[in-house]
């Protein structure tokens, strides 16, 4: 997966086209991500004493890496990788410029 927990990416696919978001968590075995405030979906919380009341609440479900696209300041681009100084680094292919 080229798509890494901390990435601002952009949604090019889906309810959510357009918004961008950080990357808050990864999946790569289902080859899926959890993108802030993307596919908001509503939960039901059944109650587990006093301490936790139960209730309705909001959260971010998963979305599909191929949904979404790394997004670099200004536009939505691919991710290569390439070797510098014998380390292997991510970079964006239209700007050639490399990603922390």
């Amino acid at each position: 997966m080229r798509i890494k927990k901390g990435d601002t990416v952009k949604v090019i696919a889906g309810k959510d086209k357009g918004k961008t978001g950080k990357v808050l968590k990864t999946f790569p075995k289902l080859d899926k991500v959890i993108v802030e405030n993307v596919n908001i979906v509503t939960k039901h919380l059944k109650p587990r004493g006093p301490q936790q009341p139960g209730g309705i609440e909001k959260q971010e479900a998963p979305i599909h890496v191929s949904n979404v696209a790394y997004f670099d300041g200004s536009k939505a681009t691919r991710i290569g990788y390439k070797f510098e100084d014998g380390k292997k680094v991510r970079f964006a292919k239209s700007t050639g410029k490399t990603i922390k």
